[in-house]
């Protein structure tokens, strides 16, 4: 449990360093790698400091004990939050958390698994239907597989394809254009494998919320560099924002793909602020917001790894028996502190 606390709360730390700086950044600069950075940092930092930068709760809990801080109150609130006997109840739960956490992981790889056989088969059902008959092509340049309904979309890690629903081709020419050619800088700058590479660490840690929030970013992050190269390349940003609505009302109302020329549920909005009205930045948060990520980020390098106990069995799970002397507040007598960890 302290583990899950600590990684948390590290991503979440690195999470809001991540928006700050991307928000300071120049509007066309290419934000998926910021986040890139960000999300295997909340990852690796608390796996290097559980072993290399980790700090005893009961240690620290014998030294309040022997040398408490001046005043009662604050003694008392020190103590309560260093207990280690607390810490060690909560410990016994750990068994539970570890079953559900494997049971959401393995359910994480099944949704995934049935996702991949159901995108194979909006690719292959109309060649298998009509015997090859509105399946791969090349419109306006770009390699498509036309479907029924699923898309605009980017699907495939080694050899990405990119999915047309039919009624995109009735479109008019140029946003036609628009649309082939966002999933096409999709294709070209390989946005689907990024997504699935950064997506491994929610099977890891599916507990961990400040990774789902930091996946969420970059989900935005990749649909908003795709549109300013959309946007240097063919100009027309109102044109281009106006299509993005036109999209969202005709796409089907099932689950999207990503990356996809709609994106993600809620960041249409935030997309389309970016292109047509973005908020300009003072002179002073261009310096202000970088200083304030740069102090998150050290405020995470420095906070170590908290941990029950040190020693051989500091991340074991068997039980054993740690005993600390303790003088109690306002009395000459000892008495012993007696934790079971679980």
């Amino acid at each position: 449990m302290l583990c899950i606390l600590y990684v948390t709360a590290a991503g979440m730390l690195l999470g809001v360093a991540g928006v700050l700086i991307e928000r300071a950044l120049p509007a066309g600069f290419p934000r998926r790698w910021l986040w890139c950075i960000v999300i295997p940092a909340s990852v690796f930092i608390p796996g290097y400091y559980r072993t290399h930068h980790n700090w005893s709760v009961s240690e620290a809990f014998a030294r309040q004990a022997v040398d408490p801080p001046l005043g009662h109150a604050l003694q008392t609130a020190s103590l309560t939050a260093l207990n280690p006997a607390m810490w060690a109840h909560i410990s016994s739960y750990d068994r539970p958390i570890g079953l559900v956490w494997l049971t959401v992981s393995a359910l994480l790889i099944v949704w995934g698994l049935v996702n991949l056989l159901r995108v194979l088969y909006v690719v292959h059902a109309p060649r298998w239907r009509r015997g090859g008959s509105g399946t791969a092509m090349i419109l306006d340049g770009v390699p498509i597989v036309v479907t029924d309904t699923m898309g605009p979309a980017t699907v495939g890690l080694w050899r990405a394809r990119v999915l047309v629903p039919r009624w995109v081709l009735a479109l008019p020419g140029m946003q036609r254009q628009y649309v082939l050619r966002h999933e096409d800088e999709h294709r070209r700058s390989h946005d689907a494998t990024i997504l699935f590479v950064a997506s491994l660490t929610l099977i890891l840690a599916p507990w961990n919320i400040a990774l789902w929030w930091q996946l969420r970013r970059l989900c935005l992050a990749i649909e908003m560099d795709c549109d300013n190269r959309v946007v240097a390349g063919l100009g027309d940003a109102t044109a281009y924002g106006e299509l993005l609505l036109k999209v969202a009302q005709a796409a089907s109302p099932g689950p999207r793909l990503q990356p996809a020329f709609l994106g993600g549920m809620g960041t249409l909005e935030r997309r389309l602020t970016a292109l047509l009205a973005p908020t300009p930045l003072r002179y002073v948060q261009r310096f202000l917001l970088p200083t304030v990520a740069l102090g998150l980020f050290f405020l995470v390098l420095l906070i170590p790894h908290p941990v029950l106990s040190k020693g051989p069995h500091a991340h074991g799970t068997k039980a054993s028996g740690v005993t600390m002397t303790a003088p109690q507040p306002n009395s000459a007598q000892h008495s012993e502190v007696i934790v079971h960890q679980q």
